[in-house]
């Protein structure tokens, strides 16, 4: 069984624009054939949604709730909190931070989701988020063929 992959919310913002970025809704139509389990994490809806409201963008707002009725949404939890609180310690310590020290940091919960599901951070921010996991940007990430059957 392959590794879940995690979803950021820059590859979500594209998913929820089809009209605008065909090429990343061939790319999860392509990887959800091949079999993988895709999350939405709840960190990167709200990350995305809360500009969708700002802006008053109705349409992109549903195509954000209708993500969740195809790909595994992941709640924000007590323990990935615990961890991320974890993480944001340690970037700190060894001087690498994500983001401002008064900043929630939603990358440190992203990586802590994934670390969760021993997953992959599909993501536009390789550098930020392959410090805690294996990280790809989702135009790289190729899924492996889909097994042949006998013939």
């Amino acid at each position: 069984m392959s590794q879940p992959l995690v979803l950021d919310a820059g590859p979500v913002g594209r998913l929820i624009h089809p009209a605008r970025n065909k090429p990343i809704n061939l790319w999860l139509q392509r990887i959800l054939e091949t079999g993988f389990t895709v999350i939405l994490p709840e960190i990167a809806d709200y990350e995305v949604r809360r500009n969708l409201i700002l802006e008053r963008l109705t349409e992109s707002i549903r195509r954000l709730d209708e993500l969740k009725s195809f790909l595994v949404y992941q709640r924000i939890t007590t323990q990935i909190m615990m961890r991320a609180a974890e993480l944001w310690a340690d970037s700190r310590r060894h001087g690498r931070p994500t983001a401002d020290e008064k900043a929630l940091d939603g990358d440190v919960i992203l990586a802590a989701t994934t670390q969760m599901h021993d997953g992959i951070i599909i993501t536009d921010n390789v550098g930020h988020l392959g410090r805690y996991v294996e990280a790809h940007l989702w135009s790289e990430f190729t899924p492996p063929a889909a097994p042949r059957s006998p013939s």
